[in-house]
This record gives C-alpha cells, sequence and structure tokens, in this order.
C-alpha cells in the first residue's frame, strides 16, 4: 500500500507544514541540487480522484530542464559513434576521462543550441505508481524556483487553476 495516501502520514504532513507556517515541505536529501535555486523537491497535501494525497513534487527551472534535454542529445550523439563513452550521470569514481570526448560533446552542446531546434514548454507530468503519494514532476518558466513560486504553484493546482504556458522556448548558454 502507497503510504502518501494514508490518512497517519497525510496528517503528519499537514502538521509538519504547520509548524513550518507554509503549504509545504522542503524534501531534505535534495537541498544539494536546491542551492542553485533552478530545482527544489517537496511535498504538499491534495486531492487525488476526491481524497487526499500527498503530492511529492520535483520542480525545476524550464531553462534546467531545456540544458538536460540538450546535454542528453549531445550526449547522445557522442555516444553513436564512441561506443566506449559513459554518458556523465553514470561516471563512477575513478573513471578516466577522456579530455577529447568530452569536448566533443560540448561541441554537440554548442552545435544542438545553434540548430535551435529543441524547445520546450511549461508542464507537470504525474506519476500516479509513485513510491509515496503521488509524483509529480514540473518544469516552469521562471528565473528561480522558490517560496514564492511553490506556494502559487500549490494554490492554482489545488483549486485546479493551474497555467501553463505552452509557448516553445530555447536557452542559449552564455558565452
Amino acid at each position: 500500500m502507497n503510504q502518501g495516501f494514508e490518512a497517519s502520514e497525510i496528517e503528519k504532513l499537514k502538521n509538519e507544514c504547520k509548524e513550518e507556517g507554509q503549504k509545504y515541505i522542503l524534501v531534505e536529501d535534495e537541498m544539494d541540487l536546491a542551492e542553485s535555486g533552478e530545482y527544489l523537491q517537496f511535498q504538499f497535501v491534495g486531492q487525488f480522484e476526491g481524497k487526499e494525497v500527498i503530492y511529492d513534487a520535483a520542480m525545476f527551472t524550464l531553462e534546467l530542464h531545456y540544458q538536460s534535454l540538450v546535454m542528453e542529445e549531445a550526449e547522445r550523439r557522442v555516444a553513436k559513434d564512441h561506443k566506449n563513452f559513459v554518458p556523465i550521470e553514470d561516471r563512477k569514481p575513478g573513471y578516466k576521462e577522456n579530455p577529447e570526448i568530452d569536448e566533443l560533446v560540448q561541441e554537440y552542446i554548442e552545435e544542438i543550441q545553434e540548430e535551435d531546434t529543441l524547445k520546450v514548454s511549461e508542464f507537470v507530468e504525474i506519476d500516479k505508481d509513485f513510491d509515496f503519494g503521488i509524483g509529480l514532476e514540473v518544469g516552469l518558466n521562471v528565473p528561480e524556483i522558490n517560496h514564492k513560486v511553490i506556494t502559487n504553484f500549490i494554490e492554482n493546482f489545488n483549486n485546479g487553476t493551474l497555467g501553463l504556458d505552452k509557448n516553445l522556448f530555447s536557452f542559449k548558454e552564455e558565452e
């Protein structure tokens, strides 16, 4: 049974939120990523199919989402030509770097950005099969993920008034 649907867990989260004086609590084990302001993970109580549930949300700036997709595409292109290539996030301690291949990744990143064919728009993805409650991935076109952005999102999400910008965006890295 998914504990994020249990009344005792929901009540516990409500109490934690009340203690913090806000509508959510931050997930502490992801705080190292939060320092940049581009990403935060938090939990809040909402409704799902007429019942209270805990939502576990990963929220990031649209620019971070774009840069992640660009990196994935660049690494995919490198891996096609270099079978020994190990994507950056899969590298283990002691990995022997190959500067030529890493430089090629950077060249592909610049090429993808120059092509300007990769575009992103705001989104909310719902994961009903999440381990704890309902999982959300949220990408918003804001310069920073902060208390005000999260609070506005939760209010609009819970009220059914969330309006996502469907315009397509691309973000070029600064030189």
